[in-house]
């Protein structure tokens, strides 16, 4: 197996209310409004929004509900865009768990959490650095 992830898919209540809000965040899909499905190319890979009850049972999954112990990460170039990524968020209907700060790790990060719950950090890594296309170079 190769070491990449292609596709991440976000099970969500509601296709429509969740496009909305990462079409808010300035987000762009080709899919019909009202398809059950939309994907966002995200740089190498892509992002689904789809029913979580369809994903879990394409999945074989029992959907316990709650968090499902994983944060999605969008990595920026400096501590300023972190917080102005935090504030898009907020304005497009994020709850924000942790604003922007400094990190023990010597970054700067923040959350938002989108309307699903689905978490995301926000982070600016000093030591990584982040190639014109978005994807990220990770040091030798």
């Amino acid at each position: 197996m190769e070491q990449r992830v292609s596709l991440v898919t976000l099970g969500v209540a509601d296709v429509g209310r969740a496009r909305a809000f990462y079409e808010a965040l300035g987000w762009t899909t080709s899919a019909a409004p009202g398809a059950d499905v939309a994907f966002f190319q995200t740089g190498g890979s892509v992002v689904a929004l789809w029913s979580r009850a369809s994903l879990a049972e394409d999945t074989g999954v029992e959907d316990l509900g709650g968090w499902g112990g994983v944060t999605l990460a969008h990595n920026v170039r400096s501590p300023a865009e972190v917080d102005a990524v935090i504030e898009e968020a907020r304005a497009a209907g994020a709850t924000i768990p942790r604003a922007g700060a400094e990190t023990f790790w010597g970054g700067y990060s923040g959350v938002f959490v989108d309307p699903d719950g689905h978490a995301w950090e926000v982070a600016h890594n000093p030591g990584w650095t982040i190639r014109d296309d978005g994807s990220i170079e990770l040091p030798d």
